[in-house]
């Protein structure tokens, strides 16, 4: 039987912690109710997120943020520090019932936003397989894991992601050009490579978020035949997302760890 999907165009931009709250309530609307979701969103303002098993008081200068006017967050999945400004971000939430392992279902989602980036005329391939890079090991755009997208030496997609309670949400940052400056800036002690590239460097012109989205609407459906449905409005996913909000917004939660 045909899968259903909602596709979501979240672009005016939210905050940190409410990007994150909605996105864990998507999990969980794909928990309850066996919701599948494509949501693709943007940050405001600008935000630096943390992997949710990364030591970031520890890595990060909290002090130099906060002098910064950073906002952070930490995410529910894992992976490691992003800096959310010229970029487009996605999240794929579902039940993860006979889609296989986290690799499996990376692959596929990444394939699929291999196809959206290739209707830009962007021919971004996939990482080498190899193992996650330990969390503390620096910025997300410092290094590639199996699967991630490449502009040939430049890493141009990152993603993590979380189960619970036998579903999945994915989401990953695709930059548009590519400056995670902000991420070396907080860096305690020595600052990791940085191989973020943006779709910038392929087109030779900055796409606008609104065009990638679309994109990449397009090759999801294709490549997940079944009935695709636009979210008519964000009443649902925001009031239940409400009570996540004050763990997203907590410095307790983001630097705690």
């Amino acid at each position: 039987m045909p899968s259903s999907w909602t596709l979501w165009l979240d672009l005016e931009g939210r905050p940190g912690f409410r990007n994150m709250a909605i996105d864990q309530a998507l999990l969980g609307r794909a928990v309850e109710r066996g919701e599948r979701w494509l949501r693709l969103y943007r940050w405001a303002p600008h935000c630096l997120s943390f992997g949710r098993h990364e030591p970031a008081a520890r890595r990060y200068d909290r002090q130099r943020a906060e002098a910064l006017g950073l906002d952070t967050v930490r995410r529910p999945t894992g992976g490691r520090a992003v800096w959310h400004s010229d970029e487009l971000t996605y999240a794929v939430a579902l039940p993860a019932d006979g889609l296989g392992g986290v690799r499996e279902v990376c692959a596929e989602i990444h394939a699929m936003l291999r196809d959206g980036l290739r209707r830009l005329g962007v021919a971004a391939v996939a990482a080498d397989t190899a193992p996650a890079l330990r969390p503390g090991a620096g910025a997300c755009f410092a290094a590639a894991a199996g699967g991630e997208l490449m502009l040939g030496d430049r890493k141009v997609v990152g993603s993590a992601q979380l189960r619970e309670r036998g579903a999945l949400v994915q989401h990953g940052t695709i930059l548009l050009t590519g400056d995670q400056r902000r991420v070396a800036e907080v860096t305690r002690g020595s600052v990791p490579a940085d191989l973020a590239g943006g779709l910038s460097l392929a087109l030779e012109r900055r796409p606008e978020p609104a065009e990638l989205a679309d994109a990449i609407a397009v090759a999801a459906a294709s490549r997940w035949p079944g009935r695709w449905t636009r979210a008519a409005g964000d009443d649902g996913p925001v009031a239940d997302a409400a009570p996540f909000e004050p763990r997203f917004r907590s410095p307790a939660w983001t630097w705690g760890h």
